[in-house]
């Protein structure tokens, strides 16, 4: 069991599931389908929520009372959450930016700027997993114990899976290929990477989910499932090629969504909480509010999940190296998977100059 879904609750933790998946696939098609759709999502809705968080941060800096009880405050305020909503936003105006040739999305050379975000958004989360592995450490040494509290104030199980599903990470920004084969699709509605196909994206939603088990146990349930396969879905049935705008969009508006309003997913009946608590904790608030650390950890399942994450980046980088040695190509100049049916439909979907 990689989740503590039964009980009372579990009803509303299957809703609240696939509340939050519909919102991220409706949200997305809304901002990619429209000018005025992705500048809202990303230009104003975020500009906005900067206003938001600054007035947040000298609230509390003045000893504001509301400032100081705000949801953001109390539950988003490390480093890690502000990093990846705006990294992420960063990457949907760029994207925007050659999608509609804006400015330099019109030159060659910004063609790369999806991989640079892309892998800029990994390392993030690289740094994260390590920040873990020695947190739990230097954890062990002083107290005997893995747990350890974070930033943001839960407690965190770090160990050896931290460094494996980190390397994967690692290993994940080498298995994009061809990174300057962006393209448009004709309709304006997408950019395209079409060299971005299952291989990777199946590597890559194994090291993402793993990574927000062993890091977000509190919000895993949504941020590693139902954010993941969100644009997973989308990419599947009627957006080939559009993987990496699906999940910028998705990821962004997600972070913005759980930067505003935490206690959804951690204080009300839909929130879920990894196994590694035990059956113990029902809730992502009981473990925000723990005096101490806990007394039970079951990391079987993360130690699983990490081993899963290495394996699908090795077999992944694996192939694009035969491939790469087979069709006599730079795989980061070039296209390797032009033979498969999902980069072909994604070609069939482009705008050719």
């Amino acid at each position: 069991m990689l989740f503590n879904v039964y009980g009372d609750n579990g009803i509303c933790q299957l809703l609240g599931w696939v509340a939050v998946f519909a919102g991220l696939v409706i949200c997305n098609e809304i901002a990619r389908r429209s000018k005025a759709g992705g500048v809202f999502f990303f230009l104003i809705l975020p500009a906005a929520l900067t206003v938001y968080f600054i007035a947040i941060a000298v609230g509390a800096a003045n000893g504001a009372e509301w400032a100081l009880n705000n949801q953001t405050h109390l539950y988003q305020n490390g480093w890690f959450h502000y990093a990846k909503l705006y990294a992420a936003t960063a990457g949907c105006i760029g994207f925007m930016m050659l999608k509609y040739k804006w400015s330099i999305g019109k030159t060659e050379w910004f063609k790369v700027y999806p991989f640079v975000i892309v892998a800029i958004n990994i390392l993030i989360a690289v740094v994260s997993d390590f920040e873990s592995a020695i947190k739990g450490a230097q954890a062990l040494a002083e107290t005997g114990s893995r747990w350890w509290y974070s930033s943001e104030g839960v407690w965190l199980y770090g160990g050896w899976w931290n460094w494996v599903n980190g390397i994967a990470g690692l290993i994940n920004i080498f298995c994009m290929t061809g990174w300057w084969g962006i393209y448009v699709s004709k309709k304006k509605d997408d950019m395209l990477w079409p060299d971005m196909t299952w291989c990777f994206i199946i590597a890559y939603d194994i090291w993402n989910f793993t990574y927000t088990y062993l890091n977000l146990p509190t919000h895993s349930w949504y941020c590693g499932l139902a954010l993941l396969l969100a644009p997973t879905f989308a990419n599947k049935f009627w957006n080939k090629g559009g993987w990496i705008q699906n999940r910028a969009n998705t990821l962004a508006i997600w972070c913005m969504f759980a930067q505003v309003f935490p206690l959804f997913q951690i204080g009300t009946k839909a929130a879920v909480v990894t196994s590694l608590y035990g059956d113990e904790l029902s809730s992502g608030l009981e473990i925000y509010n723990m005096a101490s650390q806990p007394t039970f950890a079951d990391p079987t399942a993360q130690g699983v999940v990490a081993i899963l994450a290495l394996g699908a980046n090795v077999v992944c980088i694996t192939a694009i190296i035969k491939r790469a040695i087979e069709q006599k190509k730079n795989p980061y100049r070039n296209e390797i998977f032009t033979d498969q049916k999902d980069f072909q439909i994604a070609m069939a979907r482009a705008e050719r100059k």
